[in-house]
């Protein structure tokens, strides 16, 4: 059942032109290279191993890559047989709290046929869904409840600084395989699924798309109290707490904005936005569409939450990335 809510944000015609200014770290380039560069340094090898799974149409690899400082990720390849390869892939990330969880559970790229890759997100997987299997074996300090406020006050403590490490491995994996293209790979995800796809968008290069929906960690100072949904009032609960420390804590969100991300994404985007999103208020969402580089458009769901469009959605995402697979649209 959808959860309907008044409408708290922008006004329509007013989110189509947000293009707000966001805090960007001077050194935010050098950050992310140093972090990318490092864990593209680690000597570890990309593990597949063959799923016994009931599905007849589909080929499932239970994969092992090296992730964050060489920390192994899992995740779920599934390839859809009897069709030509090389295949256009996707690489879709998960929401917050859960995990990879089964293969089965999201079988329409493949059925349009699409390799895909399911990542696990480290250290969840215990909260809702069927479980993850990637522990995040690095320590973070002090936080407040859930992993928006694990190492917080410090970028390179951050655990989104891990997550998105893992997400820009993630693609460097697929594209190692032989039945993918790896000129012809997207990104995806919903929620916290999307924050981690458009961070995998501004830090990978030739990517044929990038397609988050509801992305939360976009536009982070105006979400932080804009909203007392989780997961950012977990932030608002850390500040609560450590009253000192607002600038610290901004200081380092920045390094992990969407909207920083989006100005460097150069494959085009399709987002999703439910204009009564609590969770993702549709403002955040359309700040980093607005400023993405490659250009973005929103698919609007003006009655609808953080559920968006969901399965018309699906049908959307399918369109829109088939029609750039098989070259029909300009990139």
């Amino acid at each position: 059942m959808v959860n309907c809510v008044a409408r708290f944000d922008l006004a329509p015609a007013a989110l189509e032109t947000y293009r707000p200014d966001v805090d960007e770290p001077s050194d935010f380039d050098a950050f992310w290279q140093s972090t990318i560069a490092r864990a593209r340094d680690v000597d570890s090898a990309v593990v597949r191993v063959p799923e016994r799974s009931p599905l007849a149409l589909v080929d499932v690899d239970d994969v092992t890559f090296p992730g964050f400082a060489g920390d192994p990720v899992r995740a779920w390849l599934v390839l859809p047989r009897h069709l030509p390869r090389p295949l256009p892939a996707v690489v879709e990330f998960v929401g917050y709290g859960r995990g990879r969880g089964l293969a089965l559970e999201r079988l329409h790229w493949p059925a349009a046929g699409f390799a895909q890759l399911i990542v696990d997100t480290r250290g969840q997987g215990g909260q809702w869904g069927t479980g993850g299997d990637t522990p995040d074996p690095h320590g973070a300090g002090p936080a407040a409840s859930g992993f928006l406020t694990r190492g917080i006050e410090d970028p390179a403590a951050y655990y989104y600084r891990r997550v998105f490490t893992d997400a820009v491995r993630a693609v460097d994996a697929i594209r190692s395989f032989p039945e993918v293209d790896p000129d012809r790979v997207a990104v995806t995800g919903n929620s916290q699924g999307g924050a981690i796809a458009i961070a995998a968008a501004g830090l990978s290069q030739g990517l044929i798309g990038a397609l988050p929906s509801a992305p939360i960690l976009c536009h982070v100072r105006r979400a932080i109290g804009l909203t007392d949904a989780d997961p950012h009032s977990e932030v608002t609960r850390y500040l609560s707490v450590h009253r000192g420390a607002e600038r610290r804590v901004f200081e380092t969100l920045s390094y992990f904005d969407g909207v920083n991300f989006a100005r460097r994404a150069a494959a085009p985007a399709l987002f999703g936005a439910g204009h009564m999103d609590t969770i993702s208020p549709p403002s955040t969402v359309y700040a980093a569409a607005n400023h993405w580089a490659g250009g973005a458009e929103t698919a609007a769901y003006p009655w609808n939450g953080h559920e968006g469009g969901e399965g018309r959605h699906q049908l959307r995402q399918l369109e829109w990335l088939a029609a750039r697979v098989q070259g029909t649209v300009p990139s």
